[in-house]
């Protein structure tokens, strides 16, 4: 194999890899369709996002989940969070999010990045949410 294979070889695996990380700017972006039911910091129609990377679904103190999320059993972690932005009717039928979801994989990826780096803000902190 010539050098230039074996160097291309090499090199567009890690070029998919770096196009495939999570952008945090781009998923502020994706986060701005969630605004008109949610904030970081406060509950809006929806709960809050301070915190939500860890946080038992249904959990927030005050907020008035539906049954099926109260006992949905999910822990928002980046697996279980991409699940549910993907489809969150199929993933805990009967929620009252009827959002109808994110199909773009990389679109939830960025989405999710930012809500973690999110969590480490000083909105956030204010809001006296829990760093993780």
């Amino acid at each position: 194999m010539t050098a230039l294979r074996w160097l291309l070889l090499g090199v567009l695996p890690l070029a998919a890899a770096a196009q495939a990380a999570p952008d945090t700017r781009a998923g502020e972006q994706v986060y701005a369709r969630c605004v008109a039911c949610h904030a970081l910091a406060y509950d809006r129609v929806g709960p809050r996002h301070c915190g939500l990377l860890g946080r038992r679904a249904g959990s927030v103190p005050g907020f008035a989940y539906s049954a099926a999320m109260k006992h949905s059993g999910l822990t928002w972690d980046e697996k279980t969070l991409d699940r549910f932005l993907a489809g969150p009717m199929k993933v805990v039928p009967g929620t009252t999010m009827t959002y109808d979801g994110i199909v773009d994989a990389k679109e939830r990826s960025d989405l999710i990045a930012y809500l973690r780096q999110a969590n480490g803000s000083l909105e956030c902190r204010k809001a006296g949410a829990p760093s993780r």
